[in-house]
């Protein structure tokens, strides 16, 4: 499919599938360098990163573990300036290693807010891992250790990404026609 519609918006072929794995392979392959011996635990963000956090575990080679948090800072196809926290971190973070994995990093609000909750848990390191980083849109001051790909700042939907809860099952991404 060259075109979809998601809801009433019309979207077009713009990531293939075969780009993104090797994007989530470029990730796994920088996780699996750098804490080959030092067993991290991936603190994944739903909804959105559930397919790239479970692809994404499948090439990490070392031993880990994950988790799961829940944040929403979007509406629509529109990022706001608030960071709701639905489910939060349940593990005992202190003197563990920790990546964070996002599907997307924009304008930085959700991370920012985890990084701050992060510090308080004395963890052994924090490490930032996305699939998706979209530079033009980033207004915030830390850095993305991992990225598979860098976008414009399009709204996207698909792998895990949606428009209000739909499109994250398309294995492609596509971007929105304006």
């Amino acid at each position: 499919m060259t075109k979809v519609h998601v809801r009433e918006l019309l979207f077009e072929k713009f990531i293939d599938r075969d780009e993104i794995d090797a994007a989530v392979q470029k990730v796994a392959d920088g996780i699996n360098h750098d804490f080959k011996d030092k067993n991290p635990l991936l603190l994944a963000i739903l909804n959105g990163a559930f397919i790239f956090a479970s692809d994404l575990m499948r090439k990490i080679t070392i031993p880990c573990e994950i988790s799961f948090v829940k944040f929403a800072s979007y509406t629509g196809t529109e990022t706001t300036t608030r960071v709701k926290e639905l489910i939060g971190i349940s593990e005992d973070l202190q003197d563990r290693y920790i990546i964070i994995v996002e599907d997307i990093v924009d304008s930085g609000i959700t991370m920012e807010k985890l990084l701050g909750d992060m510090k308080k848990t004395s963890p052994a390191g924090v490490k930032v891992a996305c699939l998706f980083f979209k530079p033009d849109a980033f207004l915030k001051d830390f850095k993305i250790d991992y990225v598979g790909l860098s976008i414009p700042n399009d709204f996207i939907v698909g792998y895990g990404l949606d428009y209000d809860g739909y499109g994250r099952n398309l294995p492609d991404i596509y971007k929105i026609v304006k």
